[in-house]
């Protein structure tokens, strides 16, 4: 006799439509009881709790104050990725009933995954960049428990070859590690550069590593000649079978678990040679190497299982139908408006496969610019967020936004059609922004302070004038960025995209001149914000 509850999730309370758990009682699963004291002891709880998804109106985030999207922009990490499938859910809920021992769990579910994807080995990670994280440990250390003890202080390999058309926000998850980052941009220079100092090759899957020199065959074909191991980033990609990368010769390629196989947002998954990808588990988290802050537990591991699994059973044209149809949907709304053009975008690789929609129109006709579109969708009732949205006042006033559909479901689309037209048809009134007359002189040097949530900085800021048109040198601390503005009457702005490590920050700066000084503040992006205040030298 079995003491499990009664009350099991079943498939169909799973599939409906919004995707979540329907109602079921929580209780712990209970190994099988000899004996009706033991039975009686292990009784389920009487204060069960149960799941409801809740309404785009009323669920645990709105109590919260926080508004739910509706996602038309895509598998962002900024938006909680994607939107895991039933089959997930139930995974990671049953899982949740349970204490297991990781060490025997995860060969089990990598072996699994491993057949799954065509792969000798695999690992669930913390999202791909942990896995780029453990692979360059586990290519630096392996399995040696001194070296890793030792990391990062001390190391055998303290390099990582970048090509340049790979550098990009994401290889921090290199960086991180302290790893020194080589970069090359020619067959010729990769050749040179490959030292028994190095660890890895880092290359980032992509339109950019199909072809010449430095493809992601060629690198490989290069560096097995050193046995130097190559990791290839393909988090947004498909994984297809077989692997294109391990067939071009990759060594270890990572993936996220959160974006086209629906699985949990906080996982992914490590796939290629058996040692390495062990290596990688051995460096991560229970064990108190490196990696113990990558610490995954078994409601992500089961999750990706289920994810992977699915993502072999789904599909797949079916659903490139779907989201186009979708896309005919929204369309079919808005083509007869005045000066709209309805254009189709295809996706260029295996990264974000689906169909995206395109909307033109000359906002001097329809009224309403694509950002105004935009910022009216994402602050209306139900929140819907679009794939970006272009068009200025006054000057710049063809316009446009984009959907995506791969995050969507079929009873989202009519909301979305339905607050565009409305948008489109009844944009309201929008004046065009007061631009104050004349200029400020704010050509020459000046010394700016930099005010941050937790910290300061100083910066400079060396100006040329031509009018109202400003541009010129931002230098930081490390960084220096071209700057572009303008100044009307003594309102300023300054633009600058600072190129970092991999990555650029993003300076736009407002503010206002009196004579010698000027203070305002400065948007950062995904940064934040910061004050400023500034002294012409």
């Amino acid at each position: 006799m079995c003491a499990l509850p009664k009350l099991r999730p079943t498939r169909r309370d799973l599939l409906k439509q919004t995707g979540a758990l329907s109602a079921l009682a929580a209780v712990s699963p209970l190994a099988a009881a000899g004996s009706a004291e033991a039975q009686a002891a292990h009784s389920a709880p009487s204060h069960a709790v149960t799941f409801q998804p809740g309404t785009l109106q009323d669920n645990l985030f709105t109590k919260l104050g926080v508004r739910p999207i509706i996602n038309a922009h895509g598998t962002f990490t900024i938006i909680t990725g994607s939107r895991s499938l039933p089959e997930v859910k139930q995974a990671m809920y049953e899982a949740s009933n349970y204490y297991v021992h990781l060490d025997e769990l995860m060969p089990k579910v990598g072996a699994e995954i491993a057949k799954l994807v065509g792969a000798e080995h695999a690992v669930v990670t913390t999202g791909c960049e942990a896995a780029i994280a453990l692979a360059t440990v586990a290519c630096s250390c392996g399995t040696d428990p001194e070296l890793s003890q030792a990391f990062p202080y001390k190391r055998k390999k303290s390099q990582v070859i970048i090509p340049k058309h790979s550098r990009n926000p994401y290889d921090f998850g290199v960086r991180m590690t302290g790893a020194e980052i080589v970069e090359v941009d020619s067959a010729e220079e990769l050749q040179a550069k490959l030292t028994d100092q190095v660890a890895m090759i880092y290359i980032l899957s992509g339109p950019a590593a199909e072809k010449g020199p430095l493809s992601i065959p060629s690198i490989c074909a290069m560096a097995k000649t050193k046995n130097v191991p190559v990791f290839v980033d393909a988090a947004a990609e498909e994984p297809l079978v077989p692997n294109i990368h391990l067939q071009h010769g990759a060594t270890l390629v990572g993936y996220s678990g959160g974006k086209c196989l629906r699985g949990p947002q906080a996982a992914g998954m490590l796939i290629g040679q058996t040692d390495l990808v062990k290596a990688a588990w051995f460096q991560a988290s229970p064990h108190h190497n490196y990696g113990r802050a990558y610490k995954v537990g078994k409601e992500e591991i089961m999750g990706l299982l289920a994810a992977v699994r699915q993502w072999y059973k789904r599909d797949h044209d079916a659903e490139q139908k779907a989201w186009k149809s979708w896309l005919d949907q929204i369309a079919d709304k808005i083509k007869g408006l005045p000066s709209v053009r309805i254009e189709y975008l295809q996706p260029e690789d295996l990264s974000n496969r689906s169909p995206r929609l395109r909307v033109h129109w000359d906002a001097n006709q329809v009224k309403i610019t694509g950002t105004e579109l935009f910022k009216r969708l994402d602050e209306g009732t139900p929140r819907i967020m679009l794939d970006g949205g272009t068009g200025v006042r006054p000057d710049k006033m063809e316009s446009s936004f984009t959907i995506m559909p791969y995050m969507l479901e079929a009873w989202e689309i009519p909301i979305i059609a339905d607050a565009i037209y409305e948008a489109m048809t009844k944009p309201g009134h929008y004046e065009n922004p007061v631009i104050p007359a004349g200029a400020a002189q704010v050509d020459g040097k000046w010394a700016v302070s930099l005010k941050y949530t937790r910290g300061t900085a100083e910066q400079t800021f060396d100006l040329q004038q031509n009018g109202s048109d400003l541009k010129g040198k931002q230098v930081g601390a490390i960084y220096q960025a071209d700057l572009t503005g303008s100044i009307h009457g003594n309102d300023l702005k300054l633009h600058a995209r600072m190129p970092v490590s991999g990555h650029e920050v993003i300076w736009d700066f407002t503010g206002t001149v009196q004579g010698n000084s000027a203070s305002g503040t400065v948007a950062l992006g995904e940064y934040g914000m910061a004050e400023w205040k500034a002294v012409r030298a």
